[in-house]
Order: C-alpha cells, then structure tokens, then sequence
C-alpha cells in the first residue's frame, strides 16, 4: 500500500512537472541530425523553452516512439514540452525561401548560396543552365549541395516534361541545344508574350545559316553572365571564342544562364513567323522585322527615342 502510495506521489510529481508552465517567449530552436531526446532537451533548455528535465520526461513517459527530426522550429509563447515534443516530432520546420529569378547565371546561384548564412557547406559553381529558376525553401543547417540538388532535379524534371511535348519545329537537337537557345531568349527579352516570337526569330536563322548576333552572348565569356558594367567593346564583337555569337555561325557551346520553363517552352515551340530581326522599342519590348530594310528603318526609329531621352 505505501508502495503505491509513493508511485501515485511520484507519478502526480511527474505530472505537475511535465505540465507546468510552458515556453515563456517565441524562440527558435536549430535540431541538428541524429539529435537524441535528451540533447534536444539541452538544446531546449539552453534556449530558454523548457527545463530538460521536464522534456526528457514528457518524452520518456507519455511520448510517442517517433523520432525527433532536425532542422528549425519555432517555440511558441506558451507551449508546454508535451507540444514541443511533437512539434519536434512533426517536422514542421520553419521555411526559409532562397529565390532563383529566371536567367540568373550559376555564378550569381552560387553568390546567393554562399552569402546565406543558415546553410552549410561549400559548393563549386553549379553546371550552366542546370538550375531551374524558382522559390526554393530550405532550413538553418541544410548543406548548400542539398539545396543545389534540389534545384538541378526540378530542372531535370521539368525539361523532361517539356522535351516530350517538343514541336517539329525547333531547332534544337537535344537538351544542350535546347537550353542553350532558351537561355539567349530569357537574355533577350523580359516580355512574356514576347519569348515565342524571339524563339521564332532564333529559329529562322539557325535555319538559314545566318549568325544569331545575340549581345548576351559577347557578355558571357567576359563576366560569366554577371553584368558587364559598361558598353561592349568593337573587340569583343569580333572576339572569336565559344561563345560569340557574332564571330560565329550556330549556337554556343553551352547555355549562357539559367533559363526559366517559360522559355524553355519558346524554344521547344516556336513561333512560326517569318522574322529574321528585332530591335528594342523603349518599353520594354521589341520592333521585328523580316527584312534588312525593315530592320534598319526600326533601328533608326530606336535611335531617334534615345535621342530624345538624351541618351545619344
């Protein structure tokens, strides 16, 4: 009878202090890999959440078998170590976003990675036009190869899809090909409506043996892709390299950034129009032409607006 006296004391003990109080403020807590209960515990209680003690007991005693899982929680004002236990347990992390905008080439994916400090590890710089751009969601201690593999399998994933449903139409061969062409057109242009025409404009004079004369692609052996800071040099037109556009017939070697799925699709399904040029028109978008005359009376409608501007 004293016997079970003292286990009814002793349980209600364990009670009281399981359920007793409960984080007294918002704190996020970092759970490493292969955390057991009582270094989550120590981790809990460094923070200021709840005492070890009363974790490893919560869990001991009335948790379930399912293990804690890393990354990074957030610890609400008022939870007891009973919720923290599964919240622990749930792996409801907290999201962190790193942002990939369409045509970011890979030295600038790897700035963006190295410069954020929640991920760990280093990485070379990724493949060209083997990351595809989006909103990609990681937690504090994540390596950066993880979150490079994440984006590399999304851009596998998507160009299988769009490959599949190519039109007889491109140019492209294979996936080299295809990315490297949408990789000129995300450079090109920023207009949505405009991705298939261009793709259409590349298209012609692949087909007619004429040179794409794409200034991205001058920039590209220079900087990496990075901006370049100034007006492109008469040298640099005529330099010939494995890139230049201008000093060549064909394409690049290999893609020039990372193009988004939009454009990827222009290239994989071109417009079917019978332009051969394009010019800036000052918004944003473009003048086409089918004709050198055409094109040059464009040009000279370009230069005019920037007159005008006090640009020229």
């Amino acid at each position: 009878m004293i016997r079970k006296r003292l286990f009814v004391t002793a349980l209600i003990a364990l009670l009281l202090t399981a359920c007793s109080g409960g984080a007294p403020r918002d704190t996020v807590v970092v759970i490493p890999q292969g955390t057991s209960v009582a270094k989550a515990g120590e981790i809990l209680e460094e923070s200021g959440a709840v005492s070890a003690s009363s974790f490893r007991n919560q869990a001991r005693f009335f948790g379930s078998s399912a293990p804690i899982k890393p990354g990074e929680y957030k610890i609400e004002e008022g939870m007891g170590a009973g919720d923290i236990l599964r919240l622990l347990q749930s792996g409801k992390t907290i999201q962190r976003i790193v942002m990939i905008p369409q045509g970011m080439p890979s030295i600038m994916v790897w700035d963006r990675l190295m410069a954020e400090k929640r991920l760990t590890g280093t990485i070379p710089v990724p493949a060209e036009g083997s990351i595809l751009p989006d909103s990609y969601a990681f937690t504090t201690g994540e390596s950066r190869a993880a979150v490079v593999k994440r984006m590399q399998t999304a851009m596998d994933k998507a160009f299988a899809e769009l490959w599949a449903k190519r039109s007889p139409r491109t140019a492209a061969k294979d996936r080299n090909e295809a990315i490297t062409l949408a990789s000129i057109v995300e450079k090109e242009t920023s207009v949505a409506g405009e991705r298939r025409i261009v793709a259409g404009v590349y298209t012609n004079r692949l087909a007619t043996g004429m040179r794409l004369q794409a200034d991205p692609t001058i920039i590209y052996p220079i900087t990496k892709g990075k901006p370049l800071g100034r007006r492109i040099l008469r040298s640099e037109i005529t330099a010939v390299n494995d890139y230049n556009t201008y000093a060549m017939i064909g394409l690049p070697k290999g893609p020039i950034a990372n193009p988004g799925k939009a454009s990827i699709a222009a290239v994989l399904d071109p417009q079917p129009n019978e332009y051969l040029y394009f010019v800036a028109k000052g918004d944003g978008g473009h003048m086409f032409a089918r004709t050198l005359a055409e094109h040059n009376a464009n040009v000279q409608k370009w230069y005019q607006l920037r007159r005008d501007r006090g640009e020229m």
